[in-house]
């Protein structure tokens, strides 16, 4: 059986090499920047039957276009693939780009011009590999690293990748609206007209995990209520999805903190669907 092909792909400075650094943790063969056009003639090399991991983006240059006929040959073939988009804003890579000081890899303009209007402001750079990536990220598993750190990242690498493949995944994400919607998210679930146990003293520094928190919770009808229609939606739609070959399907709930109520119905949903489905959790405001 050929091994498992991981694409990596997506905006540049959005954690690419801190996600192959977790692959390979991870026991799988990695591979940085492989130019489209020797992609065939490096699958056809002997190597370990281990799962393989390649990145690929803009920094292609001119062969970058290939990269969508490449990928589709290879499902013709028969290959086991996977696709891992790695997203951020625009103002958090700007902000990375500004803090570490390297060029954009679209800075240069192909144009043939001189002076000053060869290169591209960092903002016109990242949008324009933005609309170059878009089809790449359409049937990709995404992750939003605007708002993580990386050992976050890591974790939600391995545990991507850790899921059956054959089968749908739910991704389901707390986080707080007061630091962004993730850019990840197939849908997205607004607690915030819940009950919130931050204004309750002994409960503030817990959370949506700590049992405290679930008992207050557990008392108010309001938040019963509102996992039932969680619920019930996913409930009536999952087998649709997973019938248009979906392979993950992220659902975020967000409250004011990301701390309480958000954190809580994560919980309770991915234990609910676990039983059927394949489920991650993902707490974005809380650390461990």
């Amino acid at each position: 059986m050929s091994p498992e092909i991981l694409l990596i792909t997506g905006m540049s400075g959005s954690g690419k090499s801190v996600a192959l650094h977790a692959l390979e943790d991870a026991g799988y063969y990695c591979v940085d920047n492989l130019p489209p056009e020797l992609l065939s003639a490096f699958l056809a090399l002997e190597r370990p039957a281990q799962p393989v991991a390649i990145a690929m983006d803009v920094r292609s240059g001119q062969s970058f276009p290939l990269i969508p006929q490449q990928l589709q040959t290879m499902r013709k073939q028969g290959v086991v693939l996977r696709s891992l988009f790695l997203d951020a804003t625009t103002d958090a890579l700007v902000r990375r780009f500004s803090e570490t000081r390297r060029k954009h890899p679209l800075s240069h303009s192909e144009a043939e011009v001189e002076g000053p209007e060869r290169f591209r402001s960092l903002v016109q750079a990242i949008e324009l590999e933005r609309e170059l990536l878009a089809d790449l990220r359409d049937g990709a598993d995404i992750i939003d690293t605007s708002l993580i750190r990386p050992a976050q990242l890591q974790s939600y690498i391995k545990d991507l990748v850790a899921a059956p493949h054959s089968t749908l995944t739910l991704v389901f994400e707390s986080f707080a609206f007061k630091r962004g919607v993730p850019l990840d998210a197939d849908y997205v679930f607004d607690v915030r007209m819940l009950p919130n146990p931050h204004y309750v003293p002994n409960l503030r520094p817990l959370t949506g995990r700590d049992e405290p928190v679930i008992d207050w919770l557990r008392e108010h009808d309001e938040v019963l209520k509102m996992f039932e229609d969680i619920e019930g939606f996913l409930a009536r739609w999952l087998d649709a999805m997973a019938r248009d070959h979906r392979s993950y399907v992220t659902v975020a709930i967000g409250c004011t903190g990301g701390q309480h109520r958000s954190v809580f119905l994560v919980e309770q949903l991915a234990r609910t669907f676990g039983a059927r489905w394949a489920t991650i959790k993902r707490h974005r405001e809380i650390s461990a």
